[in-house]
């Protein structure tokens, strides 16, 4: 399981740019006009990730197969989207479908790139594109909570529980606070909430576009998205598309000293996984053998048998248990020869909470 992240942001901010070189792909037509991309390009990517190339090289596995990071390009917004202004009710829909938003905002001058409102602004910016989730939200709640309600008052449960949680959104969206922000008190309001599929719910992540001379450490604009982020308690990175375009074509040597040519350690892609990552929770484990070394994403918190899943149904209806290696086990005593020698290969039940790096292998029975 990976996840899927929709790139949004006001025309001309460099979502296509970004798009394009993330994916390696030209898929997006990124040009320097408005509404470029008008259907939303999706692209998987494999997660880089160290540990995969090392466990593949202690079991000499055939193949690596890096767990999929899904990245949707939507085109962009204007204001007015929430009443369909521009390509506004395409935008919305598009937005409803994806798990998490990276929201890409312009930090840096150029005349010669066309800013939709004349000006270099990205806290403007991106308050433009909260404000059109938010009367989204706040439109569709408007009509919700009340029908809830009036469900609720005959005594029906479902709907009082509707009423109780939505209503809570509704109040902070009429406050001006996006839903996101609702806590709700247990699974059933957590479950209830999930499928009210609010836009300004899901999480967010400002990628600051800045020149090449920022990439390293930002700029002034980048300064005040990341002092937005930190008092919504949401996440910021710093990217320069530019350059994660140039690296497109490049082998892994060549962009190792192209990145330290710039002063940098990581592409961009690499800061964004990373940050998509905490933002939704998640964690890779392994399986590891002779034919393929492969990484798998799963939620925070999952046990062992929704891990199977993630491989195969079959193994998670026919769990029995889950040899399990920590990767610095693995890795330091050689591989799982090793680590079962030195008694660190576990046998591991149904209620296992499966932990970041562990290389596992499941026995089920259908």
């Amino acid at each position: 399981m990976g996840f899927r992240c929709g790139i949004v942001g006001l025309p001309n901010v460099g979502k296509s740019t970004l798009f394009n070189a993330l994916t390696e792909t030209q898929a997006a037509q990124a040009a320097n006009y408005p509404f470029c991309t008008i259907e939303p390009n999706v692209g998987n990517v494999g997660v880089p990730d160290p540990r995969l190339d090392e466990l593949a090289r202690i079991a000499g596995s055939a193949k690596i197969i890096p767990t999929q990071l899904g990245f949707v390009d939507i085109a962009g917004l204007v204001r007015g989207a929430s009443k369909g202004e521009g390509l506004g009710n395409q935008f919305l829909g598009n937005i409803r479908e994806v798990d998490a938003i990276v929201h890409v905002l312009r930090c840096f001058e150029n005349d010669d790139i066309q800013h939709v409102d004349n000006k270099v602004d990205p806290i403007s910016d991106a308050e433009t594109v909260e404000t059109e989730l938010m009367l989204s939200d706040l439109e569709s709640l408007e009509k919700r909570v009340p029908a809830a309600q009036k469900k609720a008052a005959q005594g029906d449960k479902e709907s009082k529980l509707v009423a109780s949680v939505l209503g809570q959104a509704l109040e902070l969206l009429r406050d001006g606070k996006p839903a996101r922000l609702t806590v709700p008190k247990d699974e059933d309001e957590a479950r209830v909430f999930r499928q009210a599929q609010l836009l300004t719910a899901k999480p967010v992540l400002y990628v600051c576009n800045v020149e090449e001379d920022s990439a390293g450490t930002g700029n002034a604009f980048s300064a005040r998205v990341f002092e937005k982020a930190k008092a919504e308690g949401a996440t910021a990175v710093i990217v320069s598309a530019a350059i994660e375009a140039d690296l497109v074509g490049m082998d892994a040597d060549e962009r190792l000293v192209f990145l330290e040519e710039m002063g940098l350690h990581e592409t961009g892609l690499a800061r964004v996984i990373r940050a998509g990552y905490a933002l939704l929770h998640l964690l890779t484990f392994f399986t590891v053998g002779p034919k393929e070394a492969r990484a798998w994403t799963v939620h925070q918190g999952a046990k062992a048998p929704e891990a199977a899943g993630t491989i195969h149904s079959d193994m998670q209806r026919g769990f029995i248990r889950a040899e399990t290696i920590a990767y610095a086990d693995y890795v330091a005593l050689g591989g799982e020869t090793g680590a079962k020698d030195a008694g660190k290969l576990r046998q591991e039940g149904k209620d296992y909470v499966v932990q970041d790096g562990d290389v596992m292998h499941f026995k089920f029975n259908v």
